[in-house]
């Protein structure tokens, strides 16, 4: 079957370019109760209860084909990032058979296996017409949902031979595959990559999923009696999800048509449709609405959770398809059924795919006539009395083989003079935005509340709440600055127990510690905050909830601990660019925070990091819950975010032996001819010589 898967003066503060070449600040100052209405002193994110799969979603407002293709961009980097598959993987010979072939009326049915990745086989049947005159045909893939016979299903509520049969006599060459764990492709089980280990290697089951579709469709494609401009997908439920996915990512498709699973609320119950990160801050209406302008039809049911299509989801992903002028290539219709895949609802995918791949507009051609489904042991590929090819991977060793694949796509990358620098970055800045899910705030999208500042012994202090419009964000902060000079550099400091930590104890007035004393002595004002769950915002309750094991994939719907507080320092690094008119800003993370520094490296000029003698020889440290992030591995962790930065100062302390990233930083600063810029050292930093490297750092900022 299927399965269901603060004071009294309150400022607006406007930030500059998100790449951080900021310009002079504007401070326009609104009411009270607008600035209120943005930025609530009381919220913060951790109030919000953690989004699940069946959180109800909106779908946003796109006012022009401009604005709707960027963001149909920034989705198809998340998906892949999400999947493991950024960069994407080489596509390996795919090494296929087809075999067993026997003849019925009006069309043949064949045995397939071939390699998604070596030593991973995919298996299914193809189906092919009989009828001659023409040189080649569409090519339709038929995905599965979960039905407990897999592609084998066929009853009542669902047939997926029948629409193989019916699709191949139409003048299709059809092919039904599995998915992984099911029938033929049974040497991963569906319960594959199902916890952290994997996730931070980007190894996951929707992504191995995905892949398959799109080696799949290259099976298509290296048909000769295929038409390789006429490539469609359907599927419904977990198959109308692998339909969205394949829809969204490859444009080589000419129609699709995912079937009762196009919902705001409910966005997929198993762990092949729950990739981490990928939806964050999406939902399936937009990935769906990623197939535009190409030809879609969304087949809904009133009796699931795609009872409100003709209400909710068909006018949202008709809103885009009016932005390029083409509402006729969307079609969505609702059928008062079950969750299914019956004939009413097969018959409609028929004929909007008949219109637009076939050219026949005469419904009453393209309903499907009785059929008669093979016996399932002759559909079988690798029968059970019949081993799997020789080569073929454990679930272990695919993922070692996986893991590899991710360490090769970073390492054969790695930058060897400034000219591969450049290209590096330009290849993993996006692939960092993604796995840590953060943003370099722009200018319209930055906010503060200050109050009156302070006067205190050589300096002042004001208290501050940054955050972002729309995202929620509330982070405390405190602003130290001194009373003589022009301030043209500032320093961020972060602190695993907030900025409580970096104050005098028992004073009546915010008083700085003898370490932030020092910097403002160097002219340079200094900016404490509490991120995310830390300092007085801190909540054992709260982070405790959060983190529970696999929560209703956590991970696929919100950010993780150390992704809200990396962003946290990456506002922080943005603001004081802003409201200080910074022309340097060096950031500094002290014990843990020196690693949420390092990871925000690329948002700073120069970045001071305490490196917690992390073990990164092993995963171990990686997957506890303050410093998970799903593909953090993939991206290459530490070293990636630092090569972002670079040539910027860095220093990397307290590393001890087993901060293995040290190596792979050092040797790249020095290929690039910046060894100077950095500093590794294996010992902890005193606060003196942290001031004092600190000194050193002085710039126009930027790059």
């Amino acid at each position: 079957m299927l399965r269901p898967i603060l004071g009294p003066i309150l400022l607006l503060v406007a930030a500059g370019s998100a790449r951080g070449a900021f310009g002079a600040p504007t401070m326009p100052v609104p009411s009270q109760d607008a600035v209120h209405a943005v930025l609530p002193a009381s919220d913060t994110r951790a109030a919000v209860p953690p989004h699940t799969l069946n959180t109800p979603r909106t779908f946003p407002d796109f006012p022009t084909r401009a604005a709707w293709e960027a963001r149909r961009a920034f989705l198809r980097q998340q998906m892949l990032v999400s999947f493991g598959l950024y960069p994407l993987p080489p596509k390996t010979p795919l090494r296929a058979k087809i075999f067993g072939k026997v003849e019925r009326d009006g069309y043949t049915i064949e045995k397939v296996y071939f390699q998604t990745y070596p030593g991973f086989y995919l298996a299914g049947n193809l189906y092919r017409p009989t009828a001659k005159g023409t040189a080649a045909h569409p090519g339709v893939l038929v995905a599965h949902g979960h039905w407990a016979e897999g592609r084998m299903a066929n009853e009542e509520r669902g047939s997926i031979s029948a629409r193989a049969i019916t699709f191949a006599r139409q003048g299709y060459v059809a092919f039904t595959y599995d998915m992984v764990g099911y029938n033929d492709t049974r040497q991963i089980d569906h319960r594959f990559a199902n916890d952290r280990k994997h996730w931070l290697w980007g190894v996951s089951l929707m992504g191995l999923q995905t892949w398959n579709s799109i080696r799949a469709l290259d099976f298509l494609c290296s048909l000769p009696d295929v038409d390789k401009s006429r490539l469609a997908i359907t599927g419904e439920s977990g198959g109308g999800t692998q339909t969205m996915m394949l829809g969204a990512l490859d444009d080589r498709l000419a129609a699709v048509g995912p079937c009762v699973m196009v919902s705001h609320s409910m966005q997929g119950g198993c762990l092949c449709e729950n990739a981490p990160g990928l939806r964050v801050d999406f939902s399936n209406m937009e990935i769906a609405s990623a197939a535009a302008p190409k030809p879609q039809i969304l087949v809904a049911a009133t009796g699931d959770w795609t009872r409100d299509t003709m209400t909710v989801e068909g006018p949202a992903l008709e809103s885009v398809y009016k932005l390029y002028g083409e509402p006729e290539h969307l079609k969505y219709v609702l059928f008062d059924y079950g969750h299914n895949i019956n004939k009413t609802s097969r018959e409609a995918v028929y004929a909007f795919f008949g219109r637009w791949m076939l050219g026949e507009t005469d419904e009453r051609k393209l309903q499907e006539p009785p059929y008669t489904m093979e016996p399932v042991e002759s559909l079988r590929v690798f029968p059970a009395d019949k081993p799997l090819p020789k080569d073929a991977k454990t679930a272990d060793a695919l993922t070692q083989s996986l893991i590899l694949l991710g360490q090769s796509e970073v390492e054969r990358r790695k930058p060897h003079d400034k000219r591969s620098l450049t290209q590096f970055q330009k290849t993993f800045r996006p692939a960092w935005e993604h796995t840590l899910a953060v943003e370099i705030p722009s200018s319209e999208r930055l906010l503060a509340t200050a109050e009156e500042p302070t006067p205190g012994a050589g300096f002042t202090v004001t208290r501050l709440h940054l955050g972002r419009a729309g995202r929620g964000d509330n982070i405390p902060a405190l602003l130290f600055t001194p009373e003589a000079g022009k301030v043209v550099e500032t320093v961020v400091l972060a602190h695993p127990e907030g900025k409580a930590a970096l104050l005098e104890p028992d004073a009546r007035r915010p008083a700085p510690n003898a370490f932030v004393r020092s910097l403002l002595a160097q002219g340079r004002s200094v900016l404490l905050l509490d991120a995310f769950l830390t300092g007085e915002r801190a909540d054992a309750s709260v982070s405790a909830a959060r983190n529970r094991p696999f929560g209703e994939f956590f991970s696929t719907y919100n950010r993780t601990d150390l992704q809200e507080r990396v962003q946290d320092l990456i506002t922080a690094c943005a603001y004081a660019k802003t409201k200080l008119e910074a022309r340097h800003v060096t950031l500094v993370g002290l014990g843990k925070a020196g690693l949420w520094a390092l990871l925000a490296a690329p948002a700073a000029d120069a970045v001071a990091a305490d490196c917690a003698q992390l073990d990164l020889t092993t995963d171990d440290a990686l997957l506890a819950d303050d410093l998970f992030v799903p593909c953090l591995r993939r991206l290459g962790d530490f070293h990636t975010a630092a090569a972002l930065a670079a040539p910027h100062p860095l220093l990397l302390h307290n590393t001890g032996r087993k901060f293995a990233s040290a190596q792979w930083i050092t040797e790249v600063y020095q290929a690039i001819g910046a060894g100077p810029s950095l500093r590794v050292e294996m010992k902890p930093l005193d606060d003196d010589a942290l001031a004092r490297w600190i000194a050193t750092q002085k710039g126009s900022g930027g790059r």
